[in-house]
C-alpha cells in the first residue's frame, strides 16, 4: 500500500493588497453579566440539590406520622419523622432500636415500638420490670410515670424475631399481647423527627 501524503496546491494563492475584499463588520456578543450568570448557578443548584433531596427520600428515607401516645415521652402523637428504609440491609437490629413494622395481625397497619429483645433472648417480665436473660433490663427510656404492674412468664424469643415495647408502657399494646415481631415484618428504623419544630431532633 502506498503512503498517502496530503494534496498541498502547488502554488500559494497572493492576495493584492490595494484590492476591496468588502470585509463583514464582526458581530459582538455581548458577555453575560455577573448578576445573571450567578442566578443561574443558583437556580441549577436549587434544581440539583431538589432532585437530590427526592431520591434520598423515595429510596433512601420514608416520613410518617406517629399516631397515638404509646412511644411518649419520646414520641408524641401526630409528630412527623423520617425512618430509614435500607439501614437494616447492612447493620442488625439492636436491642434499644425504635423501629417501623407492619402490625402482625393486620399487616396493612404500621406499629412504630422500641426493640426490648433480639432472637434467642429468654425474657420475662416481673410487676413491671423486664428481666433479660436472668438479668433486670435497665431501661431509662421509661419514665417512672409510664411504668406498669404487669407480668409475663418467661419465653424465648424465636429465631428471626422481635420482642417489641412501647416507652408508655401502661397504655402500649405490643409484643405482650401479639408476641413477637418476625423479621420480615420491620421495614424501618425511626431516625429523625423533622415536625413539629419543638421537637426535632433524633430520635433514641
Amino acid at each position: 500500500m502506498e503512503p498517502i501524503s496530503p494534496n498541498f496546491p502547488q502554488s500559494e494563492p497572493t492576495l493584492n493588497p490595494g484590492a476591496d475584499l468588502n470585509p463583514q463588520p464582526l458581530v459582538q456578543v455581548p458577555a453575560p453579566s455577573p448578576k445573571s450568570s450567578g442566578i443561574g448557578l443558583w437556580v441549577r443548584d436549587l434544581l440539583v440539590s431538589a432532585a437530590a433531596s427526592v431520591l434520598i427520600i423515595t429510596f433512601l428515607y420514608q416520613p410518617v406520622r406517629v399516631e397515638g401516645t404509646s412511644m411518649l415521652p419520646w414520641l408524641e402523637d401526630q409528630d412527623r419523622l423520617f425512618i430509614n428504609k435500607f439501614v437494616y440491609k447492612f447493620t442488625s437490629i439492636e436491642r434499644g432500636d425504635v423501629v417501623v413494622f407492619h402490625y402482625p395481625r393486620d399487616p396493612e397497619k404500621s406499629y412504630i415500638k422500641r426493640v426490648i429483645a433480639l432472637p434467642g433472648d429468654r425474657l420475662r417480665i416481673d410487676h413491671g420490670t423486664v428481666w433479660l436473660n436472668g438479668q433486670p433490663l435497665r431501661e431509662s427510656y421509661v419514665p417512672e410515670e409510664f411504668r406498669d404492674s404487669r407480668s409475663m412468664a418467661e419465653m424465648v424469643v424465636p429465631e428471626d424475631a422481635f420482642f417489641m415495647m412501647g416507652d408508655h408502657r401502661s397504655i402500649s399494646s405490643d409484643s405482650r399481647e401479639f408476641g413477637p415481631v418476625e423479621r420480615s415484618l420491620i421495614y424501618g428504623k425511626a431516625v429523625f423527627v423533622y415536625w413539629p419544630a419543638r421537637d426535632a431532633g433524633a430520635v433514641h
